[in-house]
């Protein structure tokens, strides 16, 4: 009897034994992250010391000509300076207008009003990703001065300087700002693609109004632009780089819920950083 009793014991305390050394043994856990090639995704900028969030939360407000990209931008540097989160000297905001690229001495002969403004070849991609990435990095970035008069870039004396470590947020707005055709190196230069989602009808009568308002056209030129440049670019370029954005805004500014969202997220990427 007493001997059946030491054998249980013994095997119950070899259970034990090894039910504790299964318990002890490592559990391995997968780590996702993003591939390095790529060219979509942009590793993280190294945090700056100076900087309250650290490094500049980057942020891309695409979609079609006149559907209030602008107005997306303003509403949310807006916000974050009336919550009282941001300083609004620590906010930059600029347009992928400005880094048109000039025209030749040909394409002025052929009339500036024929040339593509909404072609990818317009705009000097390569200058704006770079710039862009050194605003990343907290190093100094140069936003061009254009000149819609003579086509042509003002000179660099008068480009608008910023350095990233003196912001906490970038807010940039264009039309081909996630675009395909540099093989992706610009978008991987923002931290929150946006896109805003308008109807045709709309962006077309709010451009005929800004344009014959503020820029002096007449409609006829308006319209014949539109027909031969920008819905084509719109259909071929522009809209399809829709699906590289992380969030898709129906109505622009007026979609209260969509700005409310963005801006509780940078306000989130912001305080997170400051923790690090």
């Amino acid at each position: 009897m007493l001997a059946r009793f030491v054998r249980k014991s013994a095997s119950t305390s070899q259970q034990q034994q090894q039910r504790r050394r299964r318990l002890a043994r490592p559990c391995f856990c997968a780590v996702l992250q993003p591939s390095k090639s790529d060219p979509q995704i942009a590793p993280p900028s190294p945090p700056s010391s100076s900087s309250p969030c650290r490094t500049p939360y980057v942020i891309g407000v695409a979609g079609g000509t006149a559907s209030g990209k602008t107005s997306v931008c303003k509403a949310i540097m807006e916000r974050l300076v009336a919550d009282g989160d941001v300083d609004e000297q620590r906010v930059a905001m600029f347009s992928q207008d400005s880094f048109y690229r000039n025209l030749t001495a040909q394409e002025r002969e052929h009339g500036v009003r024929d040339f593509n403004f909404d072609h990818p070849e317009a705009f000097d991609l390569v200058d704006m990703s770079t710039q862009l990435a050194g605003l990343r990095d907290g190093a100094e970035g140069r936003v061009p001065s254009y000149d819609y008069v003579t086509s042509s870039r003002r000179p660099e004396t008068e480009s608008r300087v910023l350095r990233g470590s003196a912001l906490d947020v970038v807010l940039v707005d264009g039309i081909l700002l996630f675009t395909d055709y540099d093989g992706g190196r610009l978008r991987s230069c923002f931290d929150l693609k946006v896109f805003v989602d308008v109807e045709a009808d709309t962006r077309l009568a709010r451009r005929i109004r800004r344009d014959v308002e503020e820029r002096g056209r007449d409609v006829q030129n308006v319209l014949q632009q539109y027909e031969l440049t920008v819905k084509p670019s719109f259909d071929t370029f522009v809209s399809p780089t829709k699906k590289h954005a992380d969030l898709i805004v129906p109505r622009g500014a007026e979609n209260v819920a969509a700005i409310d969202m963005m801006v509780e997220h940078v306000k989130s990427r912001c305080k997170s950083s400051t923790t690090v």
